[in-house]
């Protein structure tokens, strides 16, 4: 039988697993300065502050984020992917129609973004209904990818969808483990705000 090449990380790991896991480190990255008493109005604001701030502290690929979708038995399913725009009208991501994310959008249009910035110890969640981009905003995703991304992709089988967030929530860790929690709910055509440490 042929082994997997970690027969001896497995051997020399002592106890089980569940104390092999609670001995990894965890909120060992540095967080910046948070003043919660100088956040916007507006979610998007602060995601794209964030952001910014993720990759200009050297987090890899600070735009991959994991979206969440329910299938038709109702059972949820999650796969990372590149966040491809976010404003006013939402955050943006894409895929091919005819996958199982393209099947469980279109049988339930709901779904929640979640990204993970290790390195500055910061996530946010995102979560809503989704809406499909225009066939034109479709195509010239599609068209900015490059060719070998578009091979074999029908236009007609890629979309943009656009998640239209009814909560944002911005978490940022703390070595005392007095991590801070922003909130931002919808309510009408405004956000109600509210933070918190926990």
């Amino acid at each position: 039988m042929t082994g997997t090449g970690d027969e001896n990380v497995t051997s020399t790991r002592p106890g089980s697993m569940a104390q092999w896991l609670r001995a990894q480190g965890s909120l060992v990255g540095t967080a910046p300065p948070f003043d919660v008493a100088a956040l916007p109005d507006d979610p998007v604001e602060l995601f794209v502050a964030w952001i910014l701030h993720a990759a200009d502290a050297g987090v890899a690929e600070p735009h991959a984020a994991t979206l969440a979708t329910v299938d038709a038995a109702g059972r949820p399913d999650a796969r990372t992917l590149l966040l491809k725009d976010v404003g006013p009208i939402g955050w943006a991501v894409a895929g091919r129609r005819s996958s199982a994310k393209g099947a469980q959008l279109a049988a339930h249009p709901v779904a929640a973004l979640n990204f993970w910035w290790q390195p500055v110890v910061r996530s946010v969640r995102v979560r809503g209904p989704v809406s499909e981009a225009t066939r034109q905003e479709s195509a010239a995703d599609l068209a900015a990818r490059s060719a070998s991304a578009r091979a074999g992709i029908p236009p007609e089988d890629w979309v943009l969808w656009r998640i239209e967030p009814e909560h944002v929530e911005f978490w940022q860790g703390a070595p005392d483990r007095h991590h801070t929690r922003v909130i931002y709910e919808r309510t009408g055509g405004s956000w109600r705000r509210s933070h918190m440490t926990i």
